[in-house]
C-alpha cells in the first residue's frame, strides 16, 4: 500500500499562534493555562482556561467574512493555511477529485452563544441574520475548502473529542487506499462562551486549579481552545516534488465502548490502541512513546491506564506517555489534532513532551508520564490517542520519516 507522508503542519493554542511556538512551549515546559479573560467568570467555581492570546481576526479575515464565520472556524481557516503553506506547493498539478478536506464538526459555540444573549437578554427581535452559517458544525471544512480553493471530497466527522483524530484517520486512509493524492485534516474547536462554561462546570469536571494528567491529586480537566492542521500526502508523490517530510502516518485504529455516554471502558480502549497497532504491523514493543489522551479526571486517566497496561504488558515499564493537555488544556474536538501535531513534533525533535503539574505518582497511572520537564530522546515509533465521550476512540500510528 502506498506510504502516507505528513508534509503541513498548522497550529493554534494556548502556548501560541504558530507551529514554532508551539514547539518552543512543548520544549520549555510552558504551561498556557491562566485566568480565563473576556468572559465574566464571577459567578463560577472555575475561573481558568487555556485561551489562544493575541489572535486578532482583523489580521486573517476581511471585514466582510468576519461576519460569516466564527471563532472556531477562523482558527480552523488559519491553521489550514499555515499547514497548506508549509507543505509548499503541495495542490499543484492535482486534479480536483484527487485532493480533500477532513476536519473535526464543531458547532460555532459563540454564534450560539451571542444569538441567544441576543433574544433572551437584550430581547432583540432576531439574532445575527448569520447564525446558522455561522454555528453550523460542518462550517469549518466550508470555509476551508472556500479558502484554499478546494474542490474534491469534504466533509466533517463528530466523534466529541476523538473528531480530529478520526478526521486525520480518515484522510491517512483515503490517500492509502489510493482516493486522494493530498488531504487537509485535523480540527477547531473554541468553547470558551460563558454558556459552554456554565455547562461544562455543571458536569463537575473542570478543575479549578490546573490540569495535572495521572498525578495522584488531580481533579479534572482545563478546558482550552485552539486548532491543528495537517497535510497528509502520498509518500512517492512528497518525495517527487522535493517536499519536506516531518513524519509518517501508519496505522490507525477505532472503537467503540458501547456502554457509558461519560465513563469510559477499558477493553474498549485497549482494543483501540491494538487495531492501531496492527494497522501499521507493529509488535507493542516496538512503540517508543505514547500521546495519551490524558484528561486528568480521576476515572479517565486510571482506565487510560489500565488499557495501556493490557497491551503492552512489561513494555510499559520502559515507555514514556505523556499528556499535553497539562499545557495547553483540553481543547475538545481539536485536541486530537493539537496532539497529533505534537506527536509529529517529537519524533522529528527529538525529544519527548512533557505532563506539566505532576505533584505525586498514583499505584493506578503507573507510567513514565514525563513529569514536569520535556525529555531529550530519539522516539521512532509513536500513538496518539484520543478517547471520546460516549466511547468513541481513535489511536493513530505515527513514524519518524528515515528516508
Amino acid at each position: 500500500m502506498p506510504r502516507v507522508a505528513i508534509t503541513g503542519l498548522g497550529s493554534l493554542s494556548a502556548l501560541g499562534n504558530d507551529v514554532a511556538a508551539h514547539l518552543a512551549g512543548l520544549k520549555a515546559g510552558t504551561v498556557g493555562i491562566g485566568e480565563t479573560q473576556g468572559i465574566d467568570v464571577s459567578s463560577m467555581k472555575t475561573k481558568i482556561s487555556a485561551q489562544v492570546k493575541d489572535f486578532v481576526p482583523e489580521a486573517h479575515f476581511e471585514p466582510r467574512q468576519l461576519g460569516l464565520i466564527d471563532r472556531t472556524s477562523q482558527f480552523a481557516v488559519v491553521v489550514a493555511r499555515q499547514a497548506l503553506n508549509d507543505a509548499g506547493p503541495a495542490l499543484d498539478g492535482v486534479a480536483r477529485h484527487r485532493a480533500g478536506v477532513v476536519f473535526a464538526a464543531s458547532v460555532g459555540f459563540h454564534a450560539v452563544d451571542d444569538s441567544y444573549h441576543k433574544l433572551y437578554a437584550d430581547k432583540a427581535p432576531r439574532p445575527h441574520p448569520f447564525t446558522v452559517p455561522r454555528a453550523m458544525p460542518s462550517a469549518q471544512v466550508s470555509q476551508i475548502t472556500m479558502d484554499l480553493g478546494i474542490h474534491g471530497p469534504a466533509f466533517s466527522i463528530a466523534s466529541a473529542c476523538s473528531s480530529a483524530s478520526h478526521s486525520i484517520g480518515t484522510a491517512f486512509h483515503m490517500i492509502r487506499s489510493g482516493m486522494l493524492d493530498v488531504a487537509i485534516a485535523g480540527g477547531g474547536e473554541s468553547q470558551l462562551t460563558y454558556g459552554m462554561l456554565k455547562s461544562w462546570e455543571a458536569l463537575r469536571v473542570l478543575s479549578p486549579d490546573g490540569c495535572r494528567p495521572f498525578s495522584r491529586d488531580r481533579n479534572g480537566l482545563v478546558i482550552g481552545e485552539g486548532a491543528g492542521a495537517v497535510v497528509l500526502e502520498n509518500l512517492d508523490r512528497a518525495v517527487a516534488r522535493g517536499a519536506t517530510i516531518h513524519g509518517e502516518v501508519i496505522g490507525f485504529g477505532m472503537s467503540a465502548d458501547g456502554m457509558d455516554i461519560t465513563a469510559p471502558e477499558t477493553a474498549s480502549v485497549a482494543a483501540s490502541l491494538r487495531f492501531a497497532l496492527e494497522d501499521a504491523g507493529l509488535a507493542p514493543e516496538a512503540v517508543d512513546y505514547v500521546s495519551a489522551h490524558g484528561t486528568a479526571t480521576a476515572l479517565n486517566d486510571k482506565t487510560e491506564a489500565a488499557a495501556l497496561r493490557l497491551v503492552f504488558g512489561e513494555h510499559l515499564g520502559k515507555l514514556p506517555v505523556s499528556s499535553s493537555k497539562s499545557q495547553y488544556g483540553h481543547t475538545m474536538n481539536a485536541s486530537g489534532a493539537l496532539d497529533f501535531v505534537t506527536t509529529t513534533l517529537a519524533l522529528r525533535e527529538g525529544f519527548l513532551p512533557p505532563t506539566m503539574g505532576f505533584n505525586e505518582p498514583d499505584p493506578d497511572c503507573d507510567l513514565d508520564c514525563v513529569p514536569n520537564a520535556a525529555r531529550d530522546a530519539s522516539p521512532a515509533i509513536a500513538l496518539s490517542s484520543s478517547f471520546a465521550f460516549g466511547g468513541l476512540n481513535a489511536v493513530l500510528a505515527l513514524k519518524r520519516y528515515e528516508g
